[in-house]
């Protein structure tokens, strides 16, 4: 039962019936809430307030001992039986299984797909957040530079892997917005945002990351969720 779990002694749950997310405005916590409100499930947010350390709570490590934003609890996990769930990518894919929406069906390009999700999770994610702590955060006040050159090259090497998939498509997966998708854009969001990095990648060459950007962002549902994590 949802009440059962450890989590719910801290942030109790006013609809337990429904999907409970844990989660903050991060890169990695708006990919399921966006999901989420793509897929129309119904679901209640909690939001974690990790720079006071809530997500290293005794209750909050009983559903992720890694200590991490996001994180799910659906009490009507598979075969009925509840399930506690963290890491970005894997909720994502659960969460594309359960609804059968935003990942394709047939084995190949499903496998495609969560390639790209893969690629974001090793690769995009780690690279673009450790540009943002040394241009932006505490990192920047390091007299040597070769850790943030390191990274921006880095960056602008993985905006141009992404840009060259997106020529002559619309989406990672051709015409079919995906988990690809949305594992993606608040990490590219966040890096000319937040991170105000846009200039040392040079952004601008990226014309089809550009577009791919604005119209992920333009989805009402991608906006919901943004605001969501904020919330």
């Amino acid at each position: 039962m949802t009440a059962a779990h450890p989590i719910f002694a801290k942030w109790p749950a006013q609809h337990p019936e429904r999907l409970q997310l844990f989660t903050a405005p991060t890169p990695n916590g708006v990919k399921p809430s966006i999901m989420l409100e793509e897929c129309g499930l119904p679901y209640e947010a909690h939001r974690i307030d990790i720079m006071a350390n809530e997500s290293r709570d005794p209750a909050f490590l009983a559903l992720n001992p890694n200590g991490k934003i996001p994180a799910i609890y659906d009490p009507d996990g598979p075969n009925g039986t509840p399930l506690a769930l963290f890491e970005s990518g894997a909720i994502l894919i659960y969460l594309a299984d359960k609804t059968g929406q935003f990942l394709p069906a047939e084995a190949n390009r499903r496998y495609e797909a969560i390639q790209w999700v893969m690629w974001q999770m090793g690769g995009m994610g780690p690279m673009f957040g450790q540009l943002g702590f040394f241009h932006k955060f505490a990192g920047r006040d390091y007299e040597d530079k070769r850790p943030r050159d390191r990274y921006a090259a880095e960056s602008a090497r993985l905006l141009g892997v992404l840009d060259a998939r997106l020529d002559g498509r619309d989406w990672v997966m051709d015409a079919d917005y995906s988990i690809a998708d949305i594992a993606m854009l608040g990490w590219v969001r966040n890096l000319i945002g937040f991170y105000d990095a846009a200039d040392i990648v040079g952004f601008d060459r990226f014309k089809h990351v550009q577009a791919w950007l604005d119209r992920g962002l333009a989805r009402p549902a991608v906006q919901r969720g943004l605001e969501v994590a904020a919330s």
